[in-house]
């Protein structure tokens, strides 16, 4: 299984970056997993676009969903796509349509969000829509995909993705305040993502996001073999950042997402 990180800013892009975004490959089988603000550029430098398999999304939120907007879009009105010849395409019947996993009331979501720009279907009908139930398990080409509620601002769930291959296990932890589901379902993963957003907690009301230090603790409790910082800004020092997450780690290998890398395992 090889992880790849097309993005990994939070709710506002990097320079020159994008929001979430992951792209995971095995035998041929690709599967990305959050198309934040900025991700279908990033994947177009990769792959072509009318060959990804499927789409899962972890919760919401515009810098996990939005790029699923311009990504319909080409799936609807790109030349290739077409049922008649667009030179030099030769037209066709069969159009690309990947499949795409949202969370309970996503499909909702995406049609109030495409109705400011007049277009309510248009992401189910680009892609092959459909909700997950978060209680079961996903059999996309040679991964299982699970999930588990975590607390976030919105209805959000951790994703654990497992290569029927090679037995790799990689977890995603999506946006959410320290919790201990999170860290039950991480326990034990080759390769953990967790979400570093905060240089200190939020003052007031819910929380929805970690800091450095409580991403650590989570690593450190989940016992996992190598985990990775994401959902930082640029605008966080990496070094602050890094030392207080290695600090609560107790020994885990954890460094700092960083565009384009890309893990293996």
């Amino acid at each position: 299984m090889r992880v790849r990180i097309l993005g990994k800013s939070p709710a506002w892009q990097d320079v020159d970056g994008a929001c979430s975004g992951y792209l995971v490959e095995e035998d041929g089988y690709t599967l990305l997993l959050e198309c934040g603000n900025g991700v279908f550029g990033k994947l177009r430098a990769h792959m072509d676009y009318v060959d990804l398999d499927a789409c899962v999304i972890s919760h919401c939120h515009a810098d996990h969903t939005l790029d699923l907007v311009p990504y319909s879009y080409a799936l609807s009105f790109a030349p290739r796509q077409q049922p008649v010849p667009v030179p030099p395409w030769p037209g066709t019947d069969t159009p690309a349509r990947p499949r795409l996993h949202l969370p309970p009331g996503g499909e909702k979501v995406m049609r109030t969000v495409m109705t400011a720009w007049g277009m309510p279907a248009l992401v189910e009908q680009a892609f092959a829509s459909a909700e997950y139930d978060p209680e079961a398990t996903l059999h996309l080409g040679p991964f299982e995909v699970r999930f588990r509620a975590v607390p976030h601002f919105v209805p959000a769930y951790a994703v654990e993705i497992v290569s029927t291959v090679t037995g790799g296990r990689f977890v995603y932890g999506s946006d959410c305040a320290p919790n201990e589901d999170l860290v039950e379902f991480a326990s034990g993963a080759d390769l953990f993502f967790v979400e570093a957003t905060l240089p200190r907690p939020e003052r007031a009301g819910p929380r929805g996001h970690l800091t450095a230090a409580e991403a650590g603790e989570a690593v450190r409790r989940a016992g996992v073999a190598r985990a990775v910082l994401t959902h930082i800004s640029d605008e966080e020092d990496p070094v602050v950042a890094l030392e207080r997450a290695t600090e609560t780690a107790g020994g885990i290998p954890v460094e700092i997402a960083v565009a384009d890398a890309l893990y293996e395992l």
